[in-house]
């Protein structure tokens, strides 16, 4: 690599980090003032100036103050699957690396907290654009499955991680489903089953494709 390309690549990597630093600084100050102030209270302007950027760069990253109040929920889960994926042994089975890598990041210490969750289902709007986070899964996933397919069907490694996103939103939905009476009594949120159970059972159904793939 020569002088010119050294430098190239030096500073497309400090735009990568300064661009993560500014989604991670826009997310902490929706998650912030949206737990200061309520969602409802909270306008794009005021996510942007806590993050020390303007609206237009804030435009830039979301496309609404419920999607960047999520994100700080979600974080970057979907990059740590696929790389959860890519980094199991070759001896785990395809479906075995899947299950528990969504398994882990979905169950991991970074998970929301109480203040959070309440945040997140006691606001429709909210709950929507959480759930809608699966959708990420979709491309870093299919390039973790097929680099453990190798080459073959171009088709089935986008198939696969298609339909462990909808199999992870199922269970996202089911497990944010909370009574009335829980959310109002005492600010507690109970959501409805062991997330980690959900998971497993609404991937379940995808092991023998995702067995016979490996075949």
């Amino acid at each position: 690599m020569d002088y010119a390309e050294t430098v190239t690549t030096r500073r497309t990597g400090l735009r990568e980090q300064k661009k993560q630093a500014t989604r991670e600084a826009l997310r902490a100050a929706a998650l912030r003032l949206a737990l200061e102030r309520g969602p409802d209270n909270v306008r794009v302007d005021d996510i942007a100036e806590a993050a020390g950027v303007s609206p237009r760069t804030y435009n830039n990253y979301f496309s609404s103050r419920e999607q960047a109040i999520v994100a700080a929920v979600a974080g970057e889960r979907e990059a740590r699957v696929a790389a959860a994926v890519a980094d199991r042994p070759d001896g785990v089975g395809l479906a075995d690396a899947v299950i528990e890598a969504i398994v882990d990041q979905y169950t991991a210490s970074d998970a929301p907290g109480a203040d959070a969750l309440l945040l997140i289902t006691t606001r429709p709007a909210l709950r929507e654009a959480f759930v809608g986070t699966t959708t990420a899964i979709e491309h870093p996933l299919t390039e973790a499955i097929a680099g453990r397919l190798g080459d073959g069907d171009p088709h089935t490694a986008r198939v696969l991680a298609a339909s462990v996103a909808a199999a992870v939103r199922v269970a996202l939905e089911q497990w944010l489903q909370t009574t009335v009476s829980t959310c109002t009594a005492g600010g507690l949120v109970v959501p409805s089953g062991s997330l980690p159970d959900l998971l497993r059972a609404t991937l379940a159904p995808l092991r023998p494709a995702l067995d016979a793939a490996e075949q």
